[in-house]
């Protein structure tokens, strides 16, 4: 039997496709949103599901951003078969994205045990939710918001790209948040920080998806319902993406820091009263 059904499989696409990008955690949301709908959130069909349909968002976000990824993979090409070609900014944006991502990568897999286990708990999440804001409410902050874009180098990249570890370790942290705040506190504009964090996003969630997905269904979900999962958070993703984009180009991260608090509060309310299951 599905651990998920076809029903529940599309209010969690939802849920993905809202947070994924926006700074307030995706793993957080959905842990709470399974605890609520009473789906184990340590159960490895589930963490193996929520991995999978985080694909949908990442393909969000390759169609949004289409034209740069095939200018930056050009240069790339480009730079590969011709020496002249490498001292172009986006040839070496591709190779510290692929940099940036290693750490993550060896993180989890070497943490795997326990990120599906102990730190799976919604107090882990309760917690990250509220220290997270911390940072991004400091970062935004400290933050001179001086810096573009084409002002990325491979120092930040991999800065930015080791801040992902945080949200490996603590759902709720959240991807997003961390990799905006290191962004912030590095000086780069809003827009430009929320441009990488995307970026960077691309391989290791894409990567992870695709490394959770015989885990899924070999744990008893079926295929039904992580494809309903999939595309719904794709969709919803790539509104999120354009509302995003346009939000922070005029706005502060305080709005996300008081809902995260507001979240993480009332989540140590449900836990504590026993309404949730950790």
């Amino acid at each position: 039997m599905s651990t998920i059904g076809i029903g529940q499989a599309a209010v969690l696409g939802i849920v993905e496709g809202v947070t994924e990008f926006l700074p307030v955690s995706s793993t957080g949301h959905l842990k709470i949103t399974e605890g609520l709908m009473g789906i184990p959130v340590d159960d490895k069909a589930v963490v193996a599901f929520t991995a999978v349909i985080q694909v949908g968002a990442i393909a969000a976000v390759l169609v949004y951003f289409f034209k740069d990824i095939v200018r930056i993979m050009s240069a790339w090409g480009r730079g590969l078969a011709n020496r002249e070609e490498r001292y172009h900014h986006d040839y070496k944006f591709a190779w510290w994205v692929i940099f940036a991502t290693i750490p993550i990568v060896v993180v989890g897999l070497a943490a795997k045990p326990l990120i599906e286990s102990t730190l799976a708990s919604l107090w882990v999440v309760a917690g990250s939710l509220i220290v997270g804001s911390g940072l991004m409410w400091a970062a935004d902050q400290m933050g001179r918001h001086k810096r573009g874009e084409d002002d990325t180098g491979f120092k930040d990249a991999m800065l930015v790209g080791c801040s992902q570890i945080l949200a490996l370790l603590f759902p709720g942290f959240s991807r997003s948040g961390a990799t905006m705040s290191t962004g912030l506190i590095l000086d780069l504009e809003r827009v430009a920080a929320t441009r990488l964090s995307f970026f960077l996003g691309i391989p290791a969630l894409t990567g992870a998806g695709l490394y959770e997905l015989k885990d899924a269904v070999g744990a008893g979900v079926d295929m039904l319902p992580l494809v309903v999962g999939t595309v719904v958070s794709f969709a919803v993703a790539y509104a999120s993406i354009a509302w995003l984009l346009k939000f922070v180009a005029k706005h502060s991260f305080n709005a996300f820091v008081v809902y995260r608090i507001v979240i993480g509060v009332l989540l140590f309310g449900l836990l504590g009263t026993g309404v949730l299951a950790a």
